[in-house]
């Protein structure tokens, strides 16, 4: 039986990287923008990459200079190294998804997404997984997992099948993190979704017309989508998506 999302992701709007605004020293998946999430009910995306020793932390980029001035893949240092190196526009380094959990506490809807460790969204996954579930154990709160790479939501439906899981899905122009033609033609209609048991999709916004998606919708899979970056594209949007992963302005909370 594949789990349900938790109605609690159809609710308050979804803040993506966390409530990020860098100029109030609040930089994507940090601390602050975590705890300005929790304070304001929204709930949370964040992003996970691994170190050398295999530990899950709360970052974006594989590289680490745009978030940290410091040059260099994130997956070449320890997990003590990343959590001392601060972020640009904190005064605190990268959080490990441990921290992270015992911060949020179940108070908000936490939506994580795995980066693809493959390089080209293959089969070579496992360690990030692992480790992600390691630190979920206990976890009392709604969370639900997703990643572009539908390999990893395959391992994670193995190691964890009582969790939530979907796909991060879009129009997969060849641009896309560099990927194969033969990878975008693949992954573009969601091949996969039954396959690794997934339960909801987070599809992009400019691509909300895509006939896969209303496929899905008509299914009854609920549809989140990501980034909106304006209360004019929430609105259109939400004509299809059931609920909204935003940044750049305070998205209105339902009712």
């Amino acid at each position: 039986m594949t789990p349900a999302l938790p109605p609690a992701f159809l609710e308050a709007p979804i803040s993506h990287r966390a409530l990020h605004d860098k100029t109030d020293n609040r930089p994507e998946n940090s601390r602050a923008a975590i705890r300005a999430a929790i304070e304001a009910g929204y709930g949370i995306e964040i992003d996970l990459q691994r170190t050398s020793d295999n530990r899950a932390m709360v970052f974006h980029d594989y590289d680490m200079a745009r978030l940290t001035g410091q040059s260099g893949p994130i997956q070449q240092v320890s997990a003590a190294q990343a959590q001392a190196t601060q972020l640009l526009h904190a005064e605190d380094g990268i959080p490990t998804l441990d921290e992270v959990l015992e911060m949020v506490a179940g108070k908000v809807p936490l939506l994580i997404e795995f980066k693809d460790q493959d390089g080209a969204m293959g089969t070579n996954v496992g360690p990030l997984e692992a480790d992600a579930v390691r630190a979920l154990e206990g976890y009392d709160g709604p969370v639900a997992l997703m990643s572009f790479n539908p390999n990893s939501v395959a391992e994670l439906a193995r190691l964890a099948p009582h969790l939530p899981r979907g796909i991060v899905t879009c129009s997969y122009k060849p641009s896309v993190e560099l990927l194969p033609q033969s990878v975008c033609d693949h992954l573009r209609d969601i091949p996969d979704f039954d396959r690794v048991g997934a339960s909801f999709i987070s599809h992009e916004v400019h691509d909300l017309d895509r006939p896969r998606v209303a496929e899905l919708k008509a299914r009854g899979v609920p549809i989140l989508c990501w980034t909106v970056k304006s209360p004019e594209q929430e609105a259109e949007a939400r004509a299809v998506a059931d609920n909204v992963t935003f940044e750049g302005y305070l998205a209105k909370h339902p009712g």
